[in-house]
């Protein structure tokens, strides 16, 4: 008996194998299986998992994309309140041109007892907020689970640090904590929005009265995907996100490449003075991935010129993450964000509007490094996107346009959302920001000052080549306070400034 199943199974699979050869030689849209039937299967299951072998069994620790394994460890051991020191020394090559470091001091300063924080709000805002060092950037409900959704928000009321919504829309997960909240507008006005898609002055009103509402923030562009919008699948349009976006159940919802509240940088202005006067004089300010400086100075002219300024700006680097992009734009489109938040910075202080305009720096930061790194080049504070979704579960599986995340970070799946404990992943939020927080000052303690205004560019080096070193004060132009004004910049920088206008986003010729 036992002999005679054996012998039918073996015809059943034989008989199976040969369906499938068959199927594979009729077939025309594998080539490699028409000449190798069965077999070729196998590339194809290889292919698969390709990215999992890769990270766990190939990349080394320090040279894995986006974040390295160093990195990764990093984040989880901090979330988790484990061990997070390294033993033996580093592993990184110190002499490899590009390598960058901070230069400490032999007499470090006292660390401050309460980690700084940054007041929001110029001169023409009446409610300021105190920002965070290292807070959680942009991300949607509807990119990320409504679990994921909370337990940021969670993280964010038990840690004192803000939470930014992206543009998807202020849900009720990024309420029902009560943790501070920016409220980000895309070119959708995603809950803000009248029926044709324009933008809904009332409703935004009445949402941004909302206790946690700290701030408003206006996204002109995205450090993945500059330039272009997004499109939501109809599929994907549920009752809940429907009604989160005020958008028709079932419908494609789409995200415009650009804005139909203004067309010209003094309409960008204008437009931001309009939002904090309907946010009761909250903070308001807008995201971008910089483009060119020429368009950055012709914002500059329109706040010179309207005679207002937002209160913060938020630089997006091209490195910065992304749901679902296109390959070309995640790769080949966008300034960097160690050039973008240097851009910005040089551009207000030489038109004298640093000290009204607070800089946010957002794309790959994730250690304290990272936070102290930016705060050199010219941001206030950072804000953290990726390293946020890593203390929440995420395992860079980098399958988030496909709804299938393994770990309920990055889906609208509920059976995958419920693997994520809401409280658990909550503290882990909170601590792993805490700690950042906390290395980022003991950092700039080592370097000698004990506040992130006593940092100078000198205090980063990058190595050019093989011995020699240059610091960032050195290496790039940093203006001083109204040069641009007074035709006292460098001469680059004086050409920027006379073809910037502030009637239109694309340069103008100059004689």
């Amino acid at each position: 008996m036992p002999r005679s199943k054996g012998l039918a199974a073996g015809a059943i699979a034989l008989g199976a194998t040969a369906a499938v050869a068959a199927y594979d030689l009729i077939q025309r849209r594998h080539s490699v299986l028409r000449n190798y039937p069965v077999v070729g299967h196998l590339r194809y299951g290889l292919e698969r998992i390709r990215p999992e072998v890769q990270q766990y069994f190939i990349e080394r620790n320090w040279d894995g994309r986006p974040f390295d394994r160093d990195i990764r460890s990093i984040i989880y051991e901090r979330a988790k309140g484990t061990l997070e020191e390294q033993a033996f020394g580093t592993e990184r090559d110190v002499y490899r041109p590009g390598h960058e470091y901070l230069v400490h001091s032999v007499h470090p300063a006292r660390e401050p007892q309460e980690a700084p924080r940054v007041r929001i709000g110029g001169p023409d805002c009446t409610r300021p907020y105190d920002m965070a060092l290292v807070n959680v950037s942009a991300m949607s409900f509807g990119a990320l689970s409504a679990n994921a959704i909370r337990a940021l928000n969670g993280g964010a009321a038990k840690g004192g640090f803000a939470h930014d919504t992206g543009e998807g829309g202020l849900s009720p997960y990024h309420l029902e904590n009560g943790g501070d909240l920016v409220w980000e507008l895309g070119t959708g006005y995603f809950g803000a929005r009248t029926e044709d898609g324009d933008f809904d002055p009332q409703q935004f009103k009445d949402k941004a009265a909302h206790p946690s509402v700290k701030a408003v923030s206006l996204k002109l562009s995205q450090g993945a995907k500059p330039g272009i919008g997004g499109v939501l699948p109809g599929a994907k349009v549920t009752e809940e996100i429907a009604r989160t976006r005020n958008v028709p159940v079932g419908e494609k919802c789409v995200s415009p490449a650009s804005h139909r509240v203004f067309h010209t940088p003094v309409g960008l202005i204008e437009f931001i003075a309009r939002m904090r006067t309907l946010a009761r004089g909250k903070p308001a300010g807008f995201k971008l991935c910089v483009s060119s400086r020429e368009e950055v100075l012709a914002i500059v002219k329109a706040m010179l010129e309207v005679g207002t300024a937002p209160d913060f700006i938020i630089v997006d680097g091209s490195e910065g993450g992304t749901a679902a992009a296109p390959l070309e734009f995640e790769d080949h489109v966008g300034m960097p964000l160690t050039d973008g938040l240097m851009t910005v910075h040089n551009a207000l202080v030489g038109a004298g509007l640093r000290d009204r305009v607070k800089v946010g720096a957002s794309g790959k930061v994730a250690a304290g490094n990272d936070v102290v790194k930016r705060l050199i080049q010219g941001a206030d504070y950072t804000n953290s996107a990726r390293a946020m979704m890593m203390a929440v579960g995420c395992i860079q599986s980098q399958i988030c346009h496909t709804d299938k995340c393994p770990v309920g970070v990055a889906t609208q799946d509920p059976r995958r959302a419920r693997a994520l404990d809401v409280p658990d992943k909550t503290e882990r939020v909170r601590r792993y920001q805490d700690a950042t927080v906390r290395e980022a000052v003991r950092l700039m303690a080592a370097m000698g000052v004990d506040h992130p205004s006593q940092l100078t560019p000198d205090q980063l080096r990058v190595v050019v080549d093989h011995g020699r070193t240059e610091s960032y004060g050195e290496r790039y132009d940093w203006l001083s306070s109204g040069a641009l004004l007074e035709r006292s910049a460098p001469e680059q920088w004086v050409r920027s400034w006379e073809r910037a206008d502030a009637s239109a986003f694309h340069t103008r010729a100059v004689a």
